[in-house]
């Protein structure tokens, strides 16, 4: 009996705690949550309703306005069967080799530099993060312009008697593309750079020291010891630059059109030129699902390892 009159006693309690746990869960933070309550909306109707929206409609035969007649897979097998959408996912792909290597190389080089306490550092780094904060389709023009065999460096080298110099590569079509990678790195370089920078500046100093001490080369301690331990700064400065690889377009419109012929095309290009230009809505929103799919196959794993379940040392 008086074990049951003290269980009978308890029960109040353990419901009185109740709408506790409900005011901790919900009530919580309730101005920040309320705060944050537009942008999350949002994210779920733009990004997310809109991502969805495409991916539907383009399974469907849409013209230039969104159709609900569903057509299945028909435009996804045209669009690996038409040469130029397949010729713009090598061009992205080479680019995108060709852009992420160089980037992370030189960006990381270019920080190891900074990271020696050189003079003006403030202002080397300014001067190298600038074209950063220029828009590709600036930066599309500039290199355009410099590029250009008529009033660029070609034509200055010619002017000082090196006839034989050539540096026309926007007007080749086998060498148009390493003419966008040049651009591409004079503004993302810097970019990496500070990225790169700030992993360097968190190392501890007396891991330096005990190198130093072990007789470790410099080279040895940045590739084994350094390098591993900006492993979160690597990863995530290369999914930066893999998603925006990936969108590339205004660099690409500034400064070659797509051309000579669709040499330098890319899928972005691809999908405006059916969604506006051709008003085929279907086959441009099924290029789209194609970049969104390489987007996540970047993402998804970067996420895994980095809010996935650690494994205990």
């Amino acid at each position: 009996m008086a074990e049951a009159t003290l269980a009978a006693q308890s029960k109040p309690e353990e419901i009185s705690t109740r709408p506790s746990l409900l005011h901790n869960i919900f009530l919580r933070n309730l101005s920040a949550k309320i705060a944050a309550l537009p942008m999350v909306l949002t994210v779920l109707v733009v990004f997310v309703g809109c991502s969805a929206w495409s991916v539907i409609y383009s399974f469907t035969n849409s013209g230039s306005l969104p159709s609900g007649k569903f057509v299945g897979f028909a435009q996804y097998e045209r669009l690996f069967k038409t040469a130029r959408f397949v010729g713009s996912a090598e061009n992205l792909a080479l680019y995108g080799v060709l852009s992420l290597v160089f980037t992370m190389v030189v960006g990381f080089l270019l920080a190891v530099l900074m990271d020696q306490k050189i003079r003006f550092e403030n202002t080397f780094r300014t001067v190298l993060l600038y074209p950063f904060a220029l828009s590709f389709i600036v930066t599309g023009l500039v290199w355009q312009w410099i590029m250009n065999p008529n009033y660029g460096i070609q034509k200055v080298a010619f002017d000082l008697g090196f006839t034989n110099f050539r540096f026309d590569l926007l007007t080749n079509s086998d060498t148009v593309i390493y003419g966008l990678v040049i651009a591409g790195l004079w503004q993302g370089t810097g970019f990496v750079m500070v990225l790169m920078l700030a992993g360097l500046r968190s190392i501890d100093e007396e891991i330096w020291k005990a190198a130093r001490i072990d007789g470790i080369p410099a080279w040895r301690t940045y590739l084994q010891i350094v390098i591993p331990m900006m492993r979160g700064v690597v990863i995530t400065t290369l999914v930066i630059v893999g998603s925006g690889i990936v969108r590339l377009y205004d660099l690409v419109v500034a400064l070659t059109q797509g051309g000579p012929g669709f040499a330098s095309d890319v899928p972005a290009k691809y999908v405006y030129d059916y969604m506006f230009a051709r008003g085929n809505l279907g086959q441009g929103l099924a290029a789209s699902t194609m970049m969104l799919v390489t987007v996540l196959i970047i993402l998804i794993p970067w996420a895994y390892i980095e809010f996935g379940p650690k494994k205990n040392k």
